[in-house]
């Protein structure tokens, strides 16, 4: 399936949280820290007064409550505006 946002939003894969164990206990999804990175996926044309600086396949940071979560075809992506994302991490 193929996702294009619209204006200055960008879609998201969030990096997989980290699985912490402890002398054995293994800590379930809800009480695991959500991920504030991620790869951009697809990203919209921008506005008229605000011009599309994130590309495709970036690696991100974003606030920790950013965007809207959605699910496609069994995996979890995040789309936001791109305001909402804080730093392009560069390699």
């Amino acid at each position: 399936m193929n996702i294009k946002p619209l204006a200055d939003r960008v879609l998201i894969l969030p990096t997989p949280a980290e699985e912490v164990t402890a002398a054995g206990i293994i800590i379930p999804d809800s009480a695991k820290e959500k991920p504030l990175r991620g790869t951009v996926i697809a990203t919209g044309n921008g506005t008229k007064d605000e011009e599309m600086v994130i590309k495709k396949d970036d690696e991100v940071l974003y606030g920790k409550y950013a965007g809207t979560e959605i699910e496609l075809e069994g995996t979890k992506y995040l789309i936001m505006r791109q305001s909402d994302v804080l730093a392009v991490i560069e390699k």
